[in-house]
């Protein structure tokens, strides 16, 4: 993948070069047609030279006008070939897991206060995290979207549509990056679109006889206003027909305005949804999900993008009640804004109640292809298996090396972990920065992933739909009052509430899935103990299924324990000869083994930071 980014960058860097040099010369040749039309204007001083030096200010005046219509389209074209460049670096940065090269999404509204605890866990949002990782989204609707897939487990048949569209999309880069550079201008767009969607999805306030009216009113006073003129008509039928229309104007011109004012409200913000939904429209499609939201683009044979383009041409006529030297006459002699805003009610009419519809298709489509970015990138990870609970006997989660998506491949050590049956749990023991709460997050994050449709950094993964509830990353709280130990056990109380949810609903044959790292650390060795055997005897009871980090040797002791955890542990070791400022390098390798640990390095990292003595 690195060759092909590094390859797609030169040959855009190439492009912006070209264009750069292209867009130069049309700067001098701007130069010297405005220079023709000043000299022109200039030489009609002189009378002698006076029609030719007109002829020459306007050919100059009409090739400047000529060269800047061009020259603009030469200037886009520069940007997209470097926004294109951009692009490819990006890709390379996300190859190795680059963060700070890699621009950070700025989350949904839905997610702008306090994140959910499974979120903050499993780092799915913010920077190094999953959603960074998954940044192709640009559009509000696109990462609403991709916000929700991450934060809500699919059913299964729903996974497997995704990921059918997610491989189909995965080595379409040229269509994929398109998208994503017609997007891209949605990063500053308000997401509150509701003010436009309000009137889009509401009733058409002018009714018929209105219509009429204006329409049999509007065709008269131009024509009287002429006649006139022309000596044939006196002067009253004009001020007749004028001042109906006048009358017309005051009685619903108040109303006409805030009806105006209510289209105005954000349509500016959803026509800059056109060019994306233009990378898309009329694309042909394998996968039925694709095949359907492309559909969904469409109305009454015209494209979204052309609705999208319509609408806007419709409003920009509106925008003549600006000005009033012009909107005045115009308003007199035609019933201007009757005809205006009927032409947009017409609009109201056909696709407003579509509009909707079609940013959350759009959103959707960007979604998958964020997926697909990622399905392209690592083409060494696999779709998962979903399956539910009830065609796997027993429910388990099996998975070969599986790693963490969010490290570089470099950096990234693979296990295999199995998970189940209902009634066990993995009890991951080892010493300080072994590996354990890493693993942990691996087998969260690649469920998050699993159940969002995308594929896992794993060789192999088999689950069912999963029901995931942590405590992984845990907060006291001066302000609110709450310690270290009463937050773990609110953070607990949220996931044993979560497994009896889970075993009471029984859709979709679902389990639940717990994460607890360092379980209850926050209380002594008796009691944590004797804590630990009631929550755990309960989540077993449950049927969910679970690992469960510690330092705490003796629990794979405690007896309603001992038959049900599967121990697996992570070791150090210490380099033979090798020191580092006169201390002996510890070194992991991130290996998991069957067992619970037999080593412990407290004391030893003491000694290396100084505290031995």
């Amino acid at each position: 993948m690195e060759a092909l980014y590094r390859e797609r960058r030169a040959r855009f860097a190439e492009e912006e070069r070209r264009l750069a040099r292209r867009s130069f010369r049309f700067s001098i040749a701007r130069f010297i047609a405005f220079f023709l039309f000043a000299l022109g204007l200039f030489l009609l001083l002189f009378p002698a030279v006076g029609p030719r030096a007109l002829g020459l200010s306007a050919v100059g005046l009409v090739a400047f006008v000529a060269l800047v219509i061009a020259h603009d389209r030469v200037v886009r074209e520069e940007r997209r070939a470097g926004l294109l460049v951009r692009l490819q670096d990006e890709g390379l940065a996300r190859l190795v897991r680059d963060w700070p090269a890699l621009p950070l999404p700025v989350l949904p509204v839905a997610l702008a206060g306090d994140l959910p605890p499974l979120a903050r866990d499993l780092n799915l949002f913010g920077r190094a995290s999953l959603f960074h990782l998954l940044g192709t989204a640009h559009t509000p609707p696109g990462k609403a979207v991709l916000a929700d897939w991450l934060l809500a487990p699919a059913a299964p048949e729903e996974i497997a549509e995704r990921q059918a569209a997610v491989a189909e999309l995965a080595p379409a880069i040229d269509l994929r990056q398109e998208l994503e550079v017609r997007a891209r201008p949605l990063e500053r767009v308000r997401p509150d679109l509701e003010p436009f969607f309000r009137w889009a999805e509401d009733q058409p306030w002018l009714t018929g006889w209105m219509i009429g009216l204006a329409r049999v009113l509007a065709p008269w006073p131009f024509p009287a206003l002429l006649l006139w003129m022309g000596g044939i008509l006196p002067f009253w039928p004009f001020l007749l027909l004028a001042g109906i229309n006048l009358g017309l104007t005051r009685q619903l011109g108040r109303r006409i305005a805030e009806t105006y004012d209510r289209i105005s409200a954000r349509e500016d913000d959803f026509q800059l949804y056109a060019g994306a939904l233009t990378a898309v429209a009329e694309r042909s499609f394998a996968s039925p999900r694709l095949r359907r939201l492309v559909a969904s683009l469409t109305a009454e044979g015209i494209s979204a993008a052309r609705a999208l383009d319509l609408l806007h041409r419709r409003v920009v006529l509106s925008d003549v009640r600006h000005a009033a030297l012009l909107h005045t006459p115009l308003q007199l002699l035609f019933l201007w804004d009757f005809h205006v805003l009927a032409l947009l009610e017409r609009w109201q009419r056909d696709f407003g109640a579509r509009a909707r519809g079609w940013l959350r298709s759009l959103g959707e489509l960007e979604a998958l292809a964020a997926l697909g970015d990622l399905a392209h990138d690592e083409p060494e990870w696999t779709f998962p298996g979903v399956a539910p609970q009830e065609t796997m006997s027993p429910a388990l989660i099996e998975a070969r090396a599986l790693g963490h998506p969010l490290l570089a491949g470099t950096a990234r050590v693979a296990n295999d972990v199995t998970l189940g049956p209902p009634g066990t749990f993995l009890l991951v023991t080892g010493s300080n920065m072994s590996g354990k709460s890493t693993l942990l997050r691996a087998i969260g994050v690649n469920a998050v992933l699993a159940q969002a449709g995308g594929p896992v950094c794993a060789t192999s993964l088999q689950l069912p739909p999963l029901a995931l509830a942590t405590s992984i990353l845990i907060e006291d709280s001066l302000v609110d009052g709450v310690s270290f130990f009463m937050a773990e056990l609110l953070r607990i109380r949220q996931v044993v509430d979560a497994a009896d949810r889970t075993r009471a609903e029984k859709g979709e044959g679902r389990v639940c899935l717990y994460l607890l790292d360092e379980i209850l650390r926050g209380t002594n060795t008796r009691e944590r103990q004797i804590a630990v055997r009631r929550v755990l005897t309960h989540l077993l009871a449950q049927g969910a299924l679970g690992a469960v980090s510690t330092h705490d040797l003796e629990l794979a002791l405690i007896p309603e324990l001992a038959a049900a955890c599967q121990p697996v542990h992570f070791r150090e070791s210490f380099a033979p000869g090798a020191e580092r400022e006169g201390k002996p390098v510890m070194t992991f390798d991130y290996r998991l083994r069957p067992g619970v640990a037999t080593t412990a390095n407290a004391l030893k990292l003491l000694d290396l930071v100084g505290l031995g003595e």
